[in-house]
């Protein structure tokens, strides 16, 4: 009798594992959370562009058809990381959310990383800088998607100290992108034979520059590097404009400059700033075709930035490793080993692949922002310098400091 109830438990138990793994196959629910700086320094180069980009994947991948049902929600974490893992948690615990995308500020970025591998969701992050998230706080649950702080120091800050410009002056925004970025640049610069000969830190959405900037007026240095990024970058530019500091000599290093950006400053003060971006609107006929869809739908009209790009990107990816999955798992380790799996490959950002600690692969472009007199439309702001392949602009594997790795 003894037996036969044991029996009798284990075939049950078999049953129900077996009747739980056809119900996880079959599962074709899925929930997106783009989480974003909806209204702030940050909503131009992600924000509700992001949010339409995740929805333009869902619709794109043709999922719909074939019987899934995909929501997305957004958030606005209003740069603040403690907003943004409330959310984050709100999310998981009752929303149910699978998956969150975007999350630009690097703060909040690396704040939400931990929250996401507590609960076991996936993390497509294109909007923050820091390569902190697929190095040293590196996730499996995690894919950094667009581009990273490496990847800036590696492109715009080699080429310009190989240019000259040895001598260095930082003018960094004061939180974990700002030091990130500063961090690696230095260390490009350092390695090339460069010298940097000082730095100041500056609060996030600073409105007045005028004494960081005179303090890099009187370093003397070559380059005055900006480890800031949206209405910091835009402001820092045009208010150094204003001082004469590139007629004295001195050259502004954007280390980290957008589409929106480039619109904000204007071609007058933006001509011949030097920068990388991973996708351009123009760049062929793909792009340009996907970007009049895009800016059809947004208010201003404007093309996708590349944060936004990159959020359609990784979403299509993430719902193609659903699809091949048989159905959607729940299960944010899974998804993304699934995904690490298969080559990355569409319309934006061409072929690539994520590496095991999380890095996606892809090319970075070096560019110069036009002339007034280049420029032939209202978003035509970009001439091509030069082109990184992917396996030279991201952080070596050998040289990763992530953990999953030495497993």
């Amino acid at each position: 009798m003894k037996t036969k109830s044991i029996a009798s438990l284990l075939l049950t138990t078999a049953l129900t594992f077996a009747v739980t793994g056809v119900a996880s196959a079959q599962d074709k629910t899925v929930k997106i959370g783009a989480l974003s700086d909806q209204s702030g320094l940050y909503a131009d180069l992600g924000g509700p562009g992001s949010t339409l980009a995740a929805q333009m994947a869902v619709e794109d991948s043709g999922l719909a058809a074939k019987g899934w049902k995909i929501d997305i929600i957004s958030g606005d974490h209003q740069n603040k990381p403690d907003i943004g893992t409330a959310i984050a948690r709100q999310w998981f615990d009752v929303d149910k959310v699978d998956i969150i995308v975007d999350v630009p500020n690097s703060g909040v970025a690396l704040a939400v990383n931990n929250v996401i591998k507590e609960k076991n969701g996936v993390y497509i992050n294109s909007g923050a800088a820091t390569s902190d998230l697929s190095n040293a706080q590196c996730s499996p649950n995690t894919v950094h998607w667009t581009y990273d702080t490496y990847m800036l120091a590696h492109t715009t800050g080699q080429a310009l100290v190989k240019a000259g410009g040895d001598t260095w002056f930082f003018l960094t925004a004061d939180y974990a992108f700002g030091a990130a970025l500063e961090r690696d640049t230095t260390a490009v610069v350092t390695a090339n034979g460069g010298k940097v000969v000082g730095g100041v830190k500056h609060p996030l959405n600073t409105p007045d520059f005028s004494s960081f900037l005179l303090q890099a007026q009187s370093s003397k240095a070559k380059i005055i590097g900006l480890a800031n990024a949206g209405g910091d970058t835009t402001n820092t530019i045009k208010q150094a404009a204003e001082f004469g500091i590139g007629k004295g000599g001195q050259k502004l290093a954007a280390l980290l400059l957008f589409l929106t950006d480039v619109k904000a400053i204007g071609l007058e003060t933006a001509q011949g700033l030097n920068f990388t971006e991973t996708f351009y609107w123009d760049m062929n006929d793909q792009t340009r075709a996907f970007s009049k869809r895009f800016a059809d739908r947004m208010k201003n009209n404007a093309p996708p930035t590349m944060v936004q790009a990159g959020v359609y990107s990784g979403v299509r990816h993430y719902l193609k490793a659903l699809e091949a999955l048989g159905g959607n798992p729940h299960d944010g380790v899974k998804v993304v080993e699934k995904m690490k799996s298969m080559p990355t490959e569409d319309d934006l950002f061409g072929k690539g692949e994520i590496q095991p600690n999380g890095r996606t692969i892809h090319n970075a472009y070096l560019f110069e922002v036009k002339k007034p007199s280049e420029s032939k439309g209202p978003w035509d702001f970009y001439k091509l310098v030069g082109t990184v392949p992917g396996d030279q602009a991201f952080t070596p594997l050998s040289e990763s400091k992530c953990a999953l790795l030495k497993k």
